[in-house]
């Protein structure tokens, strides 16, 4: 009996250190991680362009979940909106986990995310992302931010069966182009899709055309950062103004441009009513993907905007990055989302699922551009756009857009626009007490 007692005290003993040591075990690291990423939530705030609208992101983001237990609440907010609403958060401590902003963030002008955000400069996939878009997330070659779309170039996209039917050459300069437009015109289509309500897109003609102003003078960029000329010395800018004006008291927008909702640009292209409109060379895969019948790769041809009798392409290397607010509780776990999203296998799953994408930063992967757009590209003269070079014009590219609309209503004109931007440059400098503008 006695050894028996001593049996099961010694049993009962053993169990309970077994016990002792599981749990001893379940302190581990990976396990102690597993447990508590169960139960975050990060909370992932973006603008309407932030993220694809084939909502590719929310979908590796339910990847994520499922191997991690880490969810991704997106909160997605106006694109008129989101500059001004971020900047109050980020103010007052009260910024998502994770923050889409638009780049770059060098600009004396950007929101400053190397001073809200968590330095990502020693992540193992930093280094794998092309180094003239690693500059658009980096301040002093210290890296703030991650990227995925290759560099960003907007063309007006045209039916070519259209201009064939109509005997039109591409225009390469803006008599040519409003020629065009007229003669579109009077065959009964919408010669240009604009997306007034946006805000955005009708900006595109003024500062995507930055080329002009450096066949003007190689330095301008460097010249209006130090205020020693300002945008009224640009002279394409009011002449593109001017020229929008123009096409939109001519009716080439169309009867109803100031309605008009870049959601509805695939619908427009695909049905013919348009026959032209701005947007990237990956548009027509969007286009395709939606009206298959309308064979939007081989149908839409490609030309640089001649606004100004432009003929440089501008290219933005990075248009907008996600970013880890420094005051969150989850860094660690934001930053797991992070290395998941730069993951070869999600970077491919990225570009697959996103038709207007034709490439990502990331070298890596073979972007989805044809061999004949690839000569295109080649061919063309290429220049940083305005708003990724010269500060405090980013900052109110949707407040332009407001102006543009005015001016088309007829309540300014397109002196006044100039101005106001000028007005605005300057008390955006002065607020930030730019050294260039100290009296």
């Amino acid at each position: 009996m006695k050894k028996n007692i001593k049996k099961i005290i010694g049993l009962t003993l053993a169990a309970a250190m077994a016990v002792g040591m599981t749990a001893g075990c379940s302190t581990d690291k990976s396990a102690a991680g597993n447990d508590a990423k169960k139960s975050v939530t990060l909370t992932f705030g973006s603008h309407q362009s932030g993220l694809p609208t084939s909502g590719i992101v929310q979908e590796i983001a339910k990847d994520f979940e499922a191997e991690t237990g880490i969810k991704i609440d997106f909160q997605i907010s106006p694109d008129a909106q989101w500059r001004d609403l971020i900047k109050v958060k980020m103010d007052s401590g009260e910024a998502p986990d994770i923050i889409c902003v638009d780049t770059p963030i060098g600009l004396a002008s950007s929101l400053h995310m190397d001073q809200y955000c968590v330095e990502l400069t020693d992540q193992e996939w930093v280094n794998r992302i092309e180094e003239t878009t690693r500059a658009a997330v980096s301040v002093e070659d210290k890296v703030y931010g991650i990227t995925f779309p290759g560099a960003k170039m907007y063309f007006y996209l045209y039916n070519k069966d259209i201009f064939k039917s109509l005997g039109l050459s591409v225009p390469t300069t803006y008599s040519e182009f409003k020629d065009v437009c007229q003669k579109i015109k009077d065959a009964g289509y919408t010669p240009v899709y604009e997306a007034t309500t946006n805000g955005w897109h009708q900006v595109l003609p003024l500062f995507e055309t930055g080329g002009l102003w450096l066949e003007q003078d190689p330095d301008m960029y460097e010249k209006l950062n130090a205020n020693e000329i300002g945008l009224d010395e640009i002279p394409s800018l009011l002449t593109i103004i001017s020229q929008l004006d123009e096409c939109a008291k001519a009716g080439y927008f169309g009867d109803d441009y100031l309605s008009n909702a870049w959601e509805n640009v695939k619908e427009a292209m695909a049905t013919e009513r348009c026959a032209m409109t701005i947007a990237e060379l990956g548009m027509r895969g969007q286009i395709e993907k939606e009206f298959p019948d309308f064979k939007a790769t081989e149908k839409l041809g490609a030309f640089v905007m001649p606004w100004g009798d432009n003929q440089v392409i501008g290219v933005n290397p990075a248009s907008n990055a996600y970013f880890i607010n420094k005051d969150s509780k989850h860094a660690e776990e934001a930053k797991l989302f992070f290395e998941f999203l730069a993951r070869p296998e999600n970077l491919q799953k990225r570009l697959d699922g996103q038709p207007e994408l034709s490439a990502l930063c990331w070298p890596e992967i073979t972007s989805k551009y044809t061999e004949e757009d690839q000569a295109f590209l080649d061919s063309l003269k290429k220049a940083n756009v305005v708003q990724t070079s010269v500060n405090y014009i980013d900052s109110q590219w949707m407040d332009v857009g407001k102006d543009l609309e005015a001016m088309y209503t007829g309540a300014s004109t397109p002196e006044d626009v100039l101005q106001t931007m000028i007005d605005r440059r300057n008390e955006q400098a002065k607020l930030q007490k730019d050294p260039g503008w100290a009296e």
